[in-house]
């Protein structure tokens, strides 16, 4: 008797990945991840987390933990770049259009990262989880960019021994 063999969606392939990507964040918070896609090949992959170089959250503490400020407010006192801005970055660095392409991440993104997606081209975000700022809907909404919002991946890794 054989077992029946299932084979993932490509989306709740890529959300997965997102899902690992956030494993390497430094944010006290939340982890996120965020992967850039296009024609099912991944592009440029980011994580939330302190510039390169620099003492992260890890190492010093969180200044918005230490000040109070509720999440999705404020975002200015903080020492990480998102998981978008640094897919944007990523690519940015690697001479890699993002026009046209999907970014799957775990959260709905703040305000500033929708704009930067906006202006990367960026066709459609999969999300399953949502951040505390909506204010990326009416300008999604606006700019054309799709918005899917999934149920969050299993966990676990699935394959035949």
């Amino acid at each position: 008797m054989s077992k029946k063999v299932t084979r993932i969606s490509a989306d709740e392939y890529f959300l997965k990945i997102a899902s690992v990507v956030a494993e390497r964040s430094t944010c006290l918070r939340h982890h996120m991840g965020a992967v850039a896609v296009k024609d099912k090949h991944i592009l440029t992959t980011g994580f939330n987390g302190a510039p390169a170089g620099v003492k992260d959250c890890l190492e010093l503490g969180c200044l918005r933990n230490a000040q109070n400020i509720p999440s999705g407010t404020r975002t200015e006192i903080c020492r990480a770049i998102h998981a978008e801005q640094n897919v944007i970055i990523q690519a940015a660095l690697h001479g890699i259009s993002l026009d046209g392409c999907t970014i799957y991440c775990t959260h709905t993104p703040c305000v500033l990262c929708a704009k930067m997606m906006v202006n990367a081209r960026v066709k459609r975000v999969v999300i399953f989880t949502k951040y505390a700022d909506d204010s990326f809907k009416e300008l999604f909404r606006e700019a054309g960019i799709q918005v899917d919002v999934l149920d969050k991946p299993s966990a676990t890794i699935s394959f035949l021994e």
